[in-house]
């Protein structure tokens, strides 16, 4: 799918390079289900399904990127990553969800990024 958002897919890019260096294996990315999207699809050790949402910002002044993922949006996510397992029976039994948090300067180069495990129980 394509992403119309510059800055998400410039973090998307971003956080797709920082779990694949942290030894993340990528599986898909932008996977959509008519009421969810979730950013990237991967798995930790080959022993976890991870999903991942990734929130990017250029400046603060409408809160730390991280405070995008409201209740409402965990539950989507949540939901479409139920989906995802259900029609990929193949997959690691452990889920989790994640979150990738990137704050960019004006010129695209990372501030500050940071990883968080396990935003949302099953």
């Amino acid at each position: 799918m394509k992403i119309s958002n510059p800055t998400a897919r410039i973090g998307e890019e971003i956080a797709t390079k920082y779990l694949q260096n942290k030894g993340y294996q990528i599986i898909e990315r932008n996977f959509r289900k008519g009421y969810g999207e979730i950013d990237i699809v991967t798995t930790y050790q080959n022993k976890i399904l991870v999903f991942v949402e990734v929130k990017t910002r250029k400046t603060t002044n409408f809160g730390d990127p991280l405070e995008a993922i409201t209740y409402s949006k965990l539950k989507t996510l949540t939901k479409t990553a139920e989906f995802y397992k259900a029609i990929h029976k193949n997959l690691p039994e452990r889920l989790r969800i994640d979150a990738v948090s990137i704050l960019l300067d004006s010129e695209n180069s990372v501030k500050k990024i940071e990883h968080i495990e396990n935003i949302s129980p099953f």
